[in-house]
C-alpha cells in the first residue's frame, strides 16, 4: 500500500487530499481564521450551571458557549485549579510538578454546582468542534498529544496503545516511558512509537513539556474567554498523527507550505528530499492526481461503487444513513444468496472509505441488501469490522439486527465534510416541480393582456430565456401571431439564456419591466 498526501493552496485556503493507492481516503479543508479546533486550550469562565444536566456552559469568546459536563470535568480538577492559580498569579514556577503534591481525585458521581461556580475562571480543552447549532465540547481532564506519546498532566500511569502486539516491545517502551517522562506526569505510547529509538522518544518528550510550560505560563497575560495555546494547524495534526513508512510522497503547490512540512518531516526523523515535492505544473495540483474528479464522485448523494451497484448517503443532524442498492446488478435466482453477498462486501469497503472521507460522525446506520443465511450474515459483519480497521476514529459496530441493519457509532469531534456535488436547479428552485407550459403561457398571455387592454401600452417587449421565445415563432400560425389575431397587438421578443425556463419580464414602452414577478 502506498500513501500520498496532495495538499492544495488557494484563494479559499488549505486542501489536503489523502490517497491510498491512488484512490481518495480522506479529505480536509482548513479556511484562515477557523474557530475552535479539537485541542485547542482556553481560559474559558463559567457562564451558566445546569443542575438537570450536570453540566455548565463555559464562555470561551465565540458565539457558542463550550458544553461541559460533570464527567469531563476529570479526576484531577483540584490539581489544575491549584496550578492555573499560581499561573494566574504569576508563580514562577507553576508548571513545574516535581515538588507537586497532587490533591485528592474528585468524586465520579458528585454535582457540578457543588464544584464549579458561575464567573469562575477555568482552564479547559477542546475535544469537540460546534456542530450545527451547538457550541464547542470542552474538558478539564487536559492532555497534550505528541507524535509517540500522550502527556496527562497530574498521573503518574503509563499506558501503551493496544495496537502494539509485541511483548518485548511493549516492555521496552513502557520502561523506556518511565525513564523519560517528568514526576507527576502520565504517559500514553502511541502505536507509531513502535520500533523507534530512545532518542527520537526523548525529544517528543521533552518538546511535550515545553509545551506544557508554555501553556502554564501563557495564562499570567490570558484574559478570560481567550485562546491560551493552539492545537496548531490541520495540516501539522495530520502529518503528526498518520506520517509512516508507507507514505511514498507529500506534493504541495506552496512554497511556504512546503518549508513548512519539510521542517516537520526533519523532526520526525522523515527524510524529506525523498516524498516531499514543490508542484510548479501549469495545472491544478489536485486535477494532475485526479482529486478534483473523486471528489466529485465520491460526496454525492449517489456513490456507484461496482457493476451497477451504488450507495444512498442522506446526513441528518441525529444520524447518517447508507442505503446499498443493487441497481442495475442482475441476479442468478438459483444463486440469490451468493449474489447478494457479493455485492454487499463490495459495498463494505466504499462504505469504510465514505465513513472516513466524509467524517461521519455519531450514529451511521447501514441498510444491506437482505440475506437469509445467517453465516452470510456474520461473514459480512466480519468484513464490515475488517474494512473499518484502518479508521482511526474511536468506533463500534453493532450485530447486523433482524431487519437487516447495522449500526456504527463512530467519534464525533468535528462536522461531516460536506461538499456540493449538484447546484440548486434555477427552473425550480431546488423544489423538483415547475409549472406547467400551459399554466405558463395562460399566465403571459394575461399579463399582457392586461397591459395592453387595461394599461394602454402599445409595445410591449417579452423577455425570456430562448427556448420560450422560440415556441412563440414556431409554426403557422405561429402563437405570436394567433396573439395578434386576438388582442390586436403584436409582442416583441428577446431572448435572454440567463434567465429560467420559467422566469420572464415584461417590458413597456419605456423599457420598464412591469411585471410583478421579474
Amino acid at each position: 500500500m502506498s500513501n500520498e498526501l496532495i495538499i492544495q493552496k488557494g484563494s479559499a485556503g488549505v486542501e489536503i487530499a489523502l490517497l491510498s493507492n491512488r484512490k481518495l481516503i480522506e479529505f480536509h479543508r482548513e479556511t484562515a481564521g477557523e474557530g475552535f479546533q479539537v485541542g485547542d486550550f482556553y481560559l474559558g469562565k463559567v457562564k451558566k450551571i445546569s443542575p438537570s444536566l450536570n453540566a455548565a456552559f463555559i464562555h470561551v469568546g465565540g458565539e457558542k458557549d463550550g458544553f461541559l459536563t460533570y464527567f469531563d470535568l476529570g479526576p484531577n480538577l483540584t490539581s489544575l485549579r491549584k496550578v492555573v492559580k499560581l499561573a494566574v498569579a504569576g508563580h514562577p514556577r507553576a508548571s513545574d510538578l516535581d515538588h507537586f503534591t497532587i490533591e485528592e481525585p474528585i468524586v465520579k458521581t458528585g454535582k457540578i454546582g457543588q464544584v464549579l461556580k458561575t464567573g469562575e475562571p477555568l482552564l479547559i480543552q477542546v475535544i469537540k468542534e460546534p456542530i450545527a447549532n451547538k457550541g464547542p465540547k470542552v474538558t478539564c481532564d487536559i492532555s497534550i498529544p505528541g507524535r509517540y506519546f500522550i502527556l496527562v498532566p497530574f498521573q503518574n500511569n503509563v499506558s501503551i496503545s493496544r495496537k502494539i502486539g509485541n511483548s518485548k516491545e511493549k516492555a521496552r517502551l513502557k520502561d523506556l516511558a518511565n525513564s523519560i517522562r517528568p514526576h507527576n506526569f502520565g504517559v500514553i505510547i502511541r502505536t507509531v512509537s513502535e520500533g523507534v529509538a530512545i532518542e527520537e522518544l526523548d525529544k517528543d518528550m521533552r518538546d511535550l513539556v515545553k509545551k506544557w510550560n508554555d501553556l502554564i505560563r501563557g495564562l499570567k497575560n490570558a484574559t478570560l474567554s481567550s485562546k491560551v495555546l493552539g492545537e496548531g494547524n490541520r495540516l501539522q495534526t495530520l502529518l503528526r498523527d498518520i506520517l509512516n513508512d508507507s507514505f511514498t510522497q507529500i506534493v504541495t503547490n506552496d512554497a511556504e507550505i512546503h518549508a513548512s512540512v519539510k521542517e516537520t518531516l526533519g523532526k520526525y526523523n522523515t527524510d524529506a528530499e525523498k516524498i516531499l515535492k514543490l508542484h510548479s505544473g501549469k495545472n491544478s495540483l489536485f486535477d494532475q492526481y485526479n482529486v478534483n474528479r473523486q471528489i466529485q464522485a465520491s460526496f454525492g448523494r449517489n456513490v456507484p461503487f461496482s457493476g451497477g451497484a451504488y450507495l444512498v448517503i442522506d446526513h441528518t443532524e441525529a444520524l447518517h444513513v447508507i442505503d446499498v442498492n443493487s441497481g442495475s446488478t442482475s441476479y442468478d435466482q438459483q444463486n440469490r444468496e451468493e449474489n447478494v453477498l457479493k455485492v454487499n462486501l463490495e459495498a463494505v469497503e466504499e462504505i469504510a472509505r465514505q465513513v472516513r472521507l466524509r467524517d461521519m460522525g455519531g450514529i451511521i446506520v447501514i441498510d444491506f441488501i437482505d440475506m437469509r443465511d445467517p453465516k452470510k450474515k456474520n461473514e459480512l459483519f466480519t468484513a464490515l469490522k475488517a474494512a473499518m480497521k484502518t479508521d482511526r476514529a474511536r468506533h463500534t459496530i453493532l450485530p447486523m439486527s433482524k431487519f437487516g441493519l447495522v449500526q456504527i457509532t463512530r467519534e464525533r469531534v468535528r462536522p461531516a465534510t460536506e461538499i456540493a456535488t449538484q447546484e440548486v436547479c434555477i427552473s425550480c428552485n431546488g423544489t423538483g416541480k415547475m409549472d406547467s407550459s400551459v399554466q405558463l403561457l395562460d399566465r403571459i398571455e394575461n399579463e399582457i393582456n392586461y397591459l395592453w387592454e387595461n394599461m394602454n401600452q402599445k409595445q410591449v417587449t417579452l423577455r425570456a430565456n430562448p427556448l420560450i421565445t422560440n415556441f412563440f415563432k414556431q409554426g403557422i400560425p405561429s402563437l405570436r401571431m394567433k396573439w395578434w389575431l386576438k388582442h390586436k397587438h403584436w409582442l416583441k421578443l428577446q431572448a435572454d439564456p440567463s434567465l429560467s425556463l420559467t422566469a420572464y419580464q415584461l417590458e413597456n414602452d419605456l423599457k420598464q419591466v412591469v411585471n410583478q414577478d421579474a
